[in-house]
């Protein structure tokens, strides 16, 4: 009972927030996978035991044709399956700059200090951070981390656009955690900047937090 009681308060949290994206941000949703109590475990609906991101991925190929900007549409979607995960698209309303945390936390506090715009941000149970920027300012992500005399690939840097997706919270990644904002959706931060407004300090940092984890292996 005590099971059943929690995933179906994960549910109400889960689509309460894809109808609050849609219709507050106007926002594509797309319901994911969920997670099943199986033998006292919580397995991926997927069925593969060993599923990378149990709870957390597409349900198949057509992912992205099925999302919806629609908060009532998206409040249909969830009451088949309350407890999917929710995957916010990119490249349509917002790209994402990926980074490893411990980069995105520092670059976080000095864009903070430098008064830089900054949007929506999250982070997950895999100490990852996305950084919401304007759709389509990603594609140039390589070029601006290369004239900073970096390669984004090697220090960790990722741009999210076209064909990707964000987990949206509270997504929970199996027994991982969910997936939580570092900088909440507001009114003040509606209006996201380009990638190349935050390229500068997200790279430095993810530089820094390469060298210092090549240091600890030398």
């Amino acid at each position: 009972m005590e099971v059943t009681k929690i995933f179906r308060q994960r549910g109400e949290q889960l689509l309460d927030a894809a109808v609050r994206y849609a219709q507050e941000r106007h926002w594509a949703v797309c319901p994911g996978t969920w997670l099943e109590a199986v033998e006292g475990a919580e397995r991926c609906s997927c069925g593969d035991p060993g599923c990378a991101s149990p709870g957390a991925h597409p349900t198949g190929p057509d992912w992205a044709g099925r999302a919806t900007g629609s908060g009532a549409a998206a409040r249909r979607m969830w009451s088949k399956h309350p407890g999917a995960s929710i995957l916010l698209p990119t490249g349509r309303t917002f790209d994402a700059i990926d980074v490893p945390e411990s980069a995105g936390f520092l670059a976080l506090a000095r864009m903070e200090r430098m008064d830089v715009p900054i949007g929506p941000v999250t982070r997950t149970p895999d100490r990852r951070m996305f950084f919401f920027v304007l759709p389509g300012t990603t594609s140039e992500v390589d070029s601006l981390v290369r004239k900073l005399d970096w390669q984004a690939a090697a220090i960790g840097l990722v741009g999210r656009g076209d064909g990707h997706y964000v987990t949206g919270p509270p997504t929970r990644i199996g027994g991982r955690g969910a997936v939580q904002w570092a900088r909440r959706p507001t009114s003040a931060n509606r209006w996201l900047p380009g990638a190349e407004e935050l390229i500068s300090p997200l790279a430095y940092a993810c530089a820094r937090e390469a060298a210092d984890a090549r240091a600890r292996l030398s």
